[in-house]
């Protein structure tokens, strides 16, 4: 007979495969851990790679806004020049029509004078204060024009100079260096830094040779426009 009390044989030996089995679970799980830290050398230098190409773009992209910022700081100030200066030039010579028109009437007055003068019949009364009242409007037109930067010179014994006289004829003087100014037929007049009205003249010849202008001189000779005689 067998004893109720005692366990089947198959139950004793479950127990023991089980903890078999648990004792080598850690062990794969430890064994599993240990493949990703052989791995992990590999990992590091992609990522270290991929962030030292990334700093090289970042950096590449600074520099190439950082010159396109430079090259718009440059256009913008010769955009501003260019725009001061055309300013400029619009206040200097945006008047030249109306004082080419200007300088028309200040010649009729002063040939107006210059008639009565060689006339000589102008001596006393009504006539004198008129040829005075000419005299007075013509001055204060030349005024009024070189307040606007308008000027008028008189070349009168100067060297001649091509870009701002105009040689009308030649008079043969042997007594002056040639190629000087004798005769102003007309003056001249000059609307900032440029020419007007060149002014008409007589150039002397036969004389000696003029001697050179010195350097760092000015071309153009410029009168006062307001002077005693009108001139």
């Amino acid at each position: 007979m067998t004893d109720p009390d005692a366990a089947p044989d198959g139950d004793n030996t479950a127990p023991a495969g089980s903890n078999q089995a648990d004792n080598d679970q850690p062990a794969n799980a430890q064994a599993g851990s240990s493949q990703p830290a052989g791995a992990q050398p590999g990992s590091t230098t992609d990522a270290a790679q991929a962030q030292a190409v990334r700093a090289q773009e970042a950096a590449d992209t600074r520099d190439r806004l950082l010159r396109a910022l430079a090259e718009m700081e440059n256009e913008m100030k010769t955009l501003r020049r260019r725009t001061e200066r055309e300013v400029a030039d619009a206040r200097a010579y945006g008047v030249t029509g109306l004082a080419r028109d200007l300088i028309g009437v200040a010649d009729d007055l002063r040939r107006a004078l210059d008639a009565a003068d060689e006339s000589q019949a102008i001596v006393e009364g009504p006539a004198k204060a008129l040829c005075e009242g000419v005299e007075l409007i013509e001055r204060q037109l030349l005024k009024a024009l070189e307040k606007h930067g308008i000027r008028m010179f008189d070349p009168q014994g100067m060297k001649f100079d091509p870009n701002v006289h105009q040689a009308m004829f030649e008079v043969p003087n042997a007594d002056v260096p040639a190629g000087s100014v004798v005769q102003v037929i007309q003056p001249g007049f000059m609307i900032g830094e440029r020419v007007l009205r060149p002014a008409l003249v007589g150039v002397s010849k036969g004389g000696p040779k003029a001697a050179p202008a010195a350097e760092g001189t000015s071309t153009p000779t410029t009168g006062n426009g307001s002077d005693s005689d009108g001139r």
